[in-house]
């Protein structure tokens, strides 16, 4: 694999171990989770049971306490084997790991839950609404809150709240008017009034069965109430969303390494020997490698300044911008690949054309490429003002 050489520790080596051990069941699942929208509930099972979830828990909760240099080489992998199990669990990964990098919790709670993630909970932000769109633009969410006999009551619909079909938690934004500001409520699935209505009907990543969560005059304890803002958080430093980048790097290693073996193998009787042996063949490899040497490059310097504390003050635009470069490099990977395997790649039992939909999907996560784009040319501007 051409990730090899971002490999840098034996904890990294033993889990890169431990997820190849599940490529080939995890692969044969793919074709059935894409054309049924069937979510790969016993890929997740399997990443619960091998302890994976519970990673990016500190070590002090239970965890491994893992760095976003571990996320992104782990989530790759996954991701090259299954991208919707990739996406979906990554949502998981990366919202443990920031709740816990930030302390955004109180010590409290955030024990109590940790608790809960060892023994195989899952959660993920149901933010987006189809009113707001993401979250990232600023809008005030639909969903409220209000304030009952020390109770809160909540109610309102969310889309693309991606795993709906085994979460075990939502953390549900919702606008709280007495308080003008949005908070953020931790609910259980199996509480009153919560439900999941079967909406997710799309092209990409269909496995991931990002449903509809409706809520009805749900009743969520001030326990519950774990977090409130009054500005958009859009602008919020978050390196655990490289896992987005990381899942359609992931992708676009499969479509290469599929196009690759390919072109070794099929010899059509126009000539002698395989068509890797041909020129454009060639320079479509090449291209493909160069554009994964790029975004990996790129994707894995960027989580490597964010360890290192001291070199992490001086990051800007350089998150969202990895996202922006691997997610289109990612989307060209995959064209590159399907030329190289012509029309059959066209046909619905080859797994370019799921790769070719699934990829475009990294196009509407966030952040969006014209945010991204405009914010750079914002900090150029504000640092010639500055100079």
């Amino acid at each position: 694999m051409l990730k090899s050489l971002f490999i840098k520790n034996d904890f990294q080596k033993e889990w890169i171990h431990k997820l190849t051990q599940q490529k080939k069941l995890f692969m044969s699942r793919s074709k059935e989770t894409d054309e049924k929208g069937k979510f790969p509930k016993e890929n997740i099972q399997t990443l619960i049971d091998m302890g994976f979830t519970k990673l990016p828990l500190p070590k002090e909760y239970g965890g491994e306490g893992i760095n976003i240099s571990d996320l992104v080489l782990l989530q790759e992998t996954i991701s090259s084997f299954d991208g919707a199990t990739g996406l979906a669990i990554g949502w998981h990964q990366s919202v443990i790991g920031e709740l816990y990098e930030k302390r955004l919790w109180q010590e409290e709670k955030l024990t109590s839950f940790a608790k809960e993630v060892c023994h195989g909970a899952l959660v993920n932000r149901a933010a987006s609404e189809a009113q707001t769109g993401s979250p990232t633009r600023g809008g005030r969410p639909g969903t409220y809150a209000v304030k009952k006999d020390n109770k809160w009551m909540v109610s309102g619909r969310k889309i693309f709240t991606t795993m709906s079909p085994v979460l075990t938690h939502f953390l549900v934004t919702a606008w709280i008017e007495e308080k003008e500001g949005t908070g953020i409520f931790l609910i259980d699935k199996d509480t009153a009034g919560l439900s999941i209505e079967e909406t997710w009907d799309v092209m990409s990543m269909r496995g991931t069965e990002s449903h509809d969560l409706v809520l009805e005059n749900v009743e969520v304890s001030e326990d519950n109430f774990v977090e409130f803002f009054q500005a958009p958080r859009g602008n919020n430093v978050n390196a655990w969303l490289l896992h987005i980048p990381a899942c359609y790097l992931g992708i676009a290693q499969a479509a290469r390494d599929y196009a690759v073996k390919f072109a070794t193998e099929y010899s059509p009787n126009s000539i002698s020997g395989t068509i890797s042996q041909l020129p454009n063949v060639q320079s479509l490899i090449g291209q493909i490698d160069l554009e994964l040497m790029k975004a990996r490059h790129f994707l894995y310097s960027v989580a490597e300044v964010y360890d290192d504390q001291t070199r992490r003050p001086y990051l800007t635009n350089e998150l969202g911008a990895a996202k922006h470069i691997v997610t289109n490099s990612s989307i060209k990977i995959v064209d590159q690949a399907m030329r190289i395997v012509g029309a059959k790649s066209l046909h619905l039992s080859n797994p370019l054309q799921r790769y070719y939909r699934d990829v475009r999907a990294g196009l509407h996560n966030p952040p969006m490429d014209d945010m991204m784009i405009a914010k750079i040319a914002q900090t150029a501007l504000k640092e010639m003002d500055n100079n």
